[in-house]
């Protein structure tokens, strides 16, 4: 899991932020390791020969502005050569249904602007831009 997070994590770096490689993989450990170290949920996708795609979210994570429950998404990974075959919608789906069966009613997460396939990919399955982090290169 965390090496496919590594060969995923370049998707989730925007392009207004300068950092090396290898920043971004400790970023993501760190991001692991906090996500892990609350109650959880890790979905893995697989066939018969590999893992494909997971999903993690933290399920007694408030919303920070309301305080309402949410499932909050840390992060969703999908082999690269396993793309454009269903799999981040069906992990997205299934992180659903697992929320709304522990009766959390939202689901919540960032992805920047970059990512346009992901971002296309939330629009289908209902996802509305809720606010914006706004950043500018000094």
């Amino acid at each position: 899991m965390r090496d496919l997070g590594r060969r995923t994590v370049a998707s989730s770096l925007s392009a207004l932020r300068d950092a090396s490689p290898d920043t971004v993989a400790t970023s993501l450990e760190r991001l692991l390791d906090f996500a892990f170290g609350q109650s959880h949920v890790l979905l893995v996708a697989e066939d018969a020969l590999e893992r494909l795609g997971y999903v993690l979210f933290l399920d007694r994570m408030p919303d920070e502005v309301s305080g309402l429950a949410q499932a909050f998404i840390v992060y969703v990974a999908v082999e690269p050569h396993a793309r454009r075959r269903g799999i981040g919608r069906r992990l997205i789906e299934a992180a659903e249904a697992e929320a709304r069966r522990r009766d959390l009613p939202y689901a919540s997460f960032m992805v920047t602007e970059e990512n346009l396939s992901a971002r296309e990919l939330y629009a289908q399955l209902g996802y509305q831009t809720e606010r914006r982090q706004l950043c500018k290169r000094l």
